[in-house]
């Protein structure tokens, strides 16, 4: 079925952009675009928690500088990944997913944040469907599938 009908055919609300797989994908793009957008600016204020609270010694001893120096980067990537998702969320979405991942083996080797891991593994889930979602709804694969 093509996304765009042709001049002879009555387009349904899906081929129009306005169907339930539309409808899901402009919140995931919207939250997975704001959301590591504010996070990452806040590892610089540390205004909504206290953000090095959030690295396993384990890596804080890895990496060089402090905990709040990894922090610095870590805000630095999520606000990348945020443009990304507003950008090309096909791959944006998958960028988020991996960066997740990274959370959640971090969380998981620290005592009491199963549940904030718990929580960023739903998110994972959610970043994946944003990308299988964007192969449909992005921009630039509806223009690529116009000019058929």
């Amino acid at each position: 079925m093509d996304i765009i009908p042709r001049s002879d055919e009555v387009a349904t609300p899906v081929q129009r952009g306005s169907g339930p797989s539309r409808q899901a994908f402009l919140p995931l793009r919207t939250v997975f675009t704001v959301a590591p957008i504010v996070f990452g600016l806040d590892k610089f204020a540390n205004v909504l928690t206290d953000w090095p609270h959030y690295l396993a010694p384990w890596i804080n001893d890895l990496i060089p500088g402090t905990a709040q120096q990894a922090m610095y980067a870590v805000g630095v990537v999520e606000v990348l990944a945020g443009v990304a998702v507003a950008l090309l969320p096909r791959y944006g979405g998958l960028l988020v997913a991996a960066w997740l991942v990274g959370i959640i083996v971090n969380l998981l080797s620290i005592a009491d944040y199963y549940d904030v891991a718990l929580r960023d593994f739903g998110l994972l889930v959610s970043a994946l469907a944003l990308s299988r979602l964007a192969t449909e709804h992005s921009p630039r694969t509806i223009r690529s599938r116009a000019g058929r």
